[in-house]
């Protein structure tokens, strides 16, 4: 786990959840919900939900109403893939591909892009529990 890349992504003032989910079991929602809890200003990505704890979900990271400095990703690999294309095209600077998410092709695309890339495995929840 690399120390710079993580403290980078949590330095950011504004995050995307791509897969965050309505379901408070699922994965997507306590990621959503931790970075909202520790005082971040997060938007909820779901093509399939109008809303996730209270907050409007957007389908994509061109319909958010600005452009997240770092998104964290919680999704299949192949949508990881279009997430990837769709955060080098808006302009983001970190993306966290949590466990599960990880592409290849999309994290070599990123990091060529100059994109700050986690996609080792760690878990963002974690993280979080620490600094708590």
């Amino acid at each position: 786990m690399n120390e710079d890349s993580l403290k980078s992504f949590l330095a950011a003032k504004t995050f995307a959840v791509a897969g965050a989910s309505p379901k408070r079991e699922k994965y997507g929602n306590k990621v959503f919900r931790a970075l909202l809890e520790s005082g971040r200003e997060v938007f909820p990505l779901n093509p399939a939900a109008d809303e996730i704890e209270g907050q409007p979900a957007f389908v994509t990271i061109a319909d958010l109403p600005e452009v997240p400095d770092a998104v964290s990703i919680i999704t299949p690999p192949q949508v990881t893939r279009r997430i990837i294309d769709d955060a080098i095209a808006a302009g983001v600077k970190h993306v966290w591909m949590q466990p599960g998410a990880e592409d290849e092709q999309a994290s070599q695309a990123a990091r060529e892009a100059g994109l700050n890339v986690i996609d080792d495995g760690s878990c963002i929840l974690v993280l979080l529990a620490r600094m708590a």
